[in-house]
């Protein structure tokens, strides 16, 4: 079985979200997703609209998704990545070359973001809105 890991905060799912995560999983039969935990998210100084225990509720009932675990910490990729014994490594092309360091436990792909949309796009509209 080949297994694939991304990572991401998940909030304020949207259509880009599921063609990353599809994507993702057609790389492989099964699909881990790593998200934000509240607690590393205030380390980064971001704050989630809905909470870790909902967001990963919400990426569970994906289909796409066959499980969903906490990030914690920035170091903690290669441990996941041994733990889980994934083979491939998936992130949004925005961050192209930060992951490298992982090609010598597994295969890092890079995909392409879905246009028109995101999580900060999103937010920015809602404060239009009630500005």
């Amino acid at each position: 079985m080949k297994k694939v890991i991304t990572y991401g905060t998940f909030d304020l799912l949207h259509w880009g979200h599921i063609n990353l995560l599809r994507r993702a999983r057609e790389l492989g039969d099964y699909l881990v997703v790593a998200i934000s935990s509240d607690e590393f998210n205030a380390i980064k100084n971001k704050e989630s609209f809905h909470s870790f225990e909902n967001r990963k509720m919400i990426l569970e009932a994906i289909r796409y998704v066959d499980e969903v675990i906490a990030e914690d910490n920035w170091e903690q990729k290669v441990l996941d990545v041994q733990k889980h014994d994934i083979d491939v490594f998936v992130m949004g092309d925005d961050w192209e070359g930060k992951f490298d360091f992982l090609k010598e436990h597994c295969e890092v792909i890079y995909l392409p973001r879905t246009a028109g949309i995101s999580t900060t796009k999103i937010k920015e509209g809602l404060q239009a809105i009630n500005d």
